[in-house]
This record gives C-alpha cells, sequence and structure tokens, in this order.
C-alpha cells in the first residue's frame, strides 16, 4: 500500500489516529517508514538499517510523536512538521554527542598528564550514546506504567505475576497476541480494564484457572502489541520473549 500523498487524506487518517485508532497509526507509521528512512539519511548523511541504527528507532519514535503533536487545525502540512520534528530529534542527540566530544577533547590528559588515545574519545562517546538510547527507553517505561495503572496492574509486580516455566510463559503470550488481533475484545479491555474471562475460555481453550492467575500478564503483554509503535523497545523484548 503507497503512503498517502493527499495533504487532506493525511489529515483524515492524523484524526482518526488522534481519536484512538491503534490499526491506523501502525498502518501509518509502516506506510511511512521509507520517509522517516529517507530524513534521518539525509541528516546525517550516511546509510542507516532499520536493524542496526538508533538513529532510524529515534527518528520513528520522533515521527510518531510529531502525530500526536500535530494541530489539525493550523494550515502546515504535516510532512514538513514531521520532519522538523524528526531533525530537531536527531540534531538534539548529535548537539550531546557532539558536546561530550568537546569535553572528551578537553579532557584529554588525566591527573597524570597522559594523553587519552583516540579509542578512548570514541568509547566516551559511544557510552554517551548508549545513555540517550536509554533514556528512550526509561520514557517509554514511564509511559508503559502509567498505561498499566488504569489496569490496576503495578509495573514492579509484573516480574512476581510472570509464569515462571516455559510452556506457561508461551501460553499466555497466545492469549495476549489473540486478544490483541481481536479489535472488539481489545476494545472491552481497553473500556472495561478487565479481561473477558468466559469469552476467551470459549475462543482459546485456555482454562479458567490459568487466565485468572495469568491476568495481569496477559493485559500487560496485550497493550505492548496492540501498541506496537507507542512501545517499541518492549514490543522487540516481547518478541524476542516469544521465539
Amino acid at each position: 500500500m503507497a503512503p498517502v500523498s493527499n495533504n487532506s487524506d493525511v489529515l483524515q487518517v492524523i484524526s482518526r489516529i488522534q481519536t484512538g485508532d491503534q490499526n491506523a497509526r501502525e498502518d501509518f507509521l509502516n506506510e511511512y517508514k521509507p520517509f522517516i528512512a529517507k530524513t534521518a539519511m539525509n541528516l546525517c548523511k550516511r546509510p542507516l538499517q532499520w536493524e542496526h541504527s538508533d538513529e532510524l528507532s529515534i527518528a520513528l519514535i520522533a515521527f510518531n510523536t510529531a502525530i500526536d503533536t500535530y494541530n489539525i487545525q493550523k494550515e502546515i502540512p504535516f510532512l514538513p512538521y514531521a520532519k522538523v520534528v524528526i531533525n530537531n530529534r536527531l540534531k538534539d542527540l548529535f548537539r550531546k554527542e557532539s558536546r561530550l566530544r568537546i569535553e572528551c577533547s578537553f579532557d584529554m590528559e588525566d591527573t597524570e598528564g597522559k594523553i587519552s588515545s583516540p579509542a578512548e574519545i570514541q568509547s566516551a562517546c559511544t557510552e554517551f550514546r548508549n545513555r540517550t538510547i536509554e533514556d528512550e527507553r526509561r520514557e517509554e517505561l514511564e509511559e508503559y506504567e502509567t498505561l498499566l495503572e488504569k489496569f490496576g496492574v503495578d509495573f514492579e509486580a509484573l516480574v512476581e505475576v510472570s509464569p515462571k516455566h516455559k510452556d506457561s510463559r508461551q501460553t499466555l503470550f497466545k492469549v495476549a497476541g489473540f486478544i490483541a488481533e481481536q479489535e472488539q475484545i481489545m476494545e472491552q479491555l481497553l473500556a472495561k480494564k478487565q479481561l473477558p474471562i468466559s469469552e476467551l475460555i470459549l475462543k482459546t481453550g485456555v482454562n479458567r484457572k490459568t487466565l485468572e492467575r495469568g491476568r495481569k500478564f496477559i493485559i500487560a503483554t496485550s497493550l505492548v502489541l496492540y501498541y506496537p509503535m507507542q512501545f517499541p523497545y518492549l514490543y522487540s523484548h516481547i518478541n524476542q520473549g516469544t521465539d
């Protein structure tokens, strides 16, 4: 499916997304990945790959932020606005890295007068870069924790309620995946903040005891699977956990 190019059509899609249509959000983000990648690569002046480039992850998050912060009432086309948001987010990353390089260059001598090697400076810059990515992850976790609270799920307690056995964990993952794919069931969960246990028993074949015992884990997982672009780091982690 080709990206929506007409600005009026784009505005209609964004309006649906801003009112809670998560399927439209995911489709829109997937359709505009080439635009996101091109914007990031034009700024970085080098090729980037989705599987290996942190810049693309940051650009994707910035594009998602642009969707949420875009004011439909203003007469500004969305894509130029999104490009500015992406560029600003990446430039902020580059400024932080640049400041670190400058600090490193001024601090090339240690207390004993030994000159730091380029490898040591690069190592320090890499460490700073990793901290920046960790900041993104921390913001995502804070947003996730806030969402879980609405469902009566304590983020810190998730470790305790997570199934220890692989078979049990896989069963709950499948239930969560089923919920995320079934729009009607997901709408019930989002509206009532409760699992439709009886319906899940009929449609998944999983017994009541397992569903009730894994209730918090199922809710927490289904939310990430339903909002993959809102929680990209958690979504990646869950996908690895289901292998």
